[in-house]
């Protein structure tokens, strides 16, 4: 999870491959009509979001429901949002973070570092997302809830580091 420009897509991607399991792009679950506003600077509202973030619970159910480990990169800015995407454990119940099989990562940094490589991502077309939606991301950022059980790791370390620290947090949590 973060906001756009912190490497989801990328680390989401090496992590799969080192779990040996899918890997899924939320963005690429975005409505035509989501991409368009985006693209055009117009921040989502929770309206927007809510059948886009339904339509990733189903899709992490099912798998889940078939035994699947799967790495999922979404921005899941605020508890709300996990929230739902939790939803996707038959067994979760609201709050029990410890014992829900989805888990969350924040790879955070600071605006400067993020927005630099937002808008080398967009300057090569690789994003819909212009750099100026990026503060309404940070705005709505909500990560500071030690209660909610989320792994942290900077974006100014290497990609392998990152997808190294992830699986050792991830481990650890699973065997304490």
């Amino acid at each position: 999870m973060g906001v756009s420009g912190a490497g989801k897509s990328t680390i989401g991607k090496m992590l799969g491959k080192a779990l040996d399991c899918d890997f899924l792009d939320a963005d690429d679950f975005h409505s035509l009509s989501n991409r368009d506003k985006m693209s055009q600077g117009i921040a989502l509202s929770d309206e927007d979001r809510k059948p886009w973030l339904e339509t990733l619970q189903g899709s992490l159910r099912k798998r889940l429901l078939n035994g699947e480990t799967v790495v999922l990169a979404c921005s899941s800015l605020r508890k709300q949002y996990r929230e739902i995407l939790r939803g996707s454990d038959p067994d979760y119940k609201p709050g029990s973070y410890s014992s829900c099989k989805v888990k969350f990562v924040l790879l955070e940094g600071n605006a400067e570092v993020i927005a630099a490589r937002l808008q080398k991502r967009a300057s090569e077309g690789e994003h819909f997302m212009p750099l100026t939606l990026l503060q309404s991301q940070f705005d709505l950022l909500q990560a500071d809830d030690d209660c909610e059980m989320i792994f942290k790791v900077s974006v100014v370390l290497s990609p392998e580091v990152i997808v190294k620290s992830i699986l050792e947090m991830v481990t650890n949590s699973l065997n304490p």
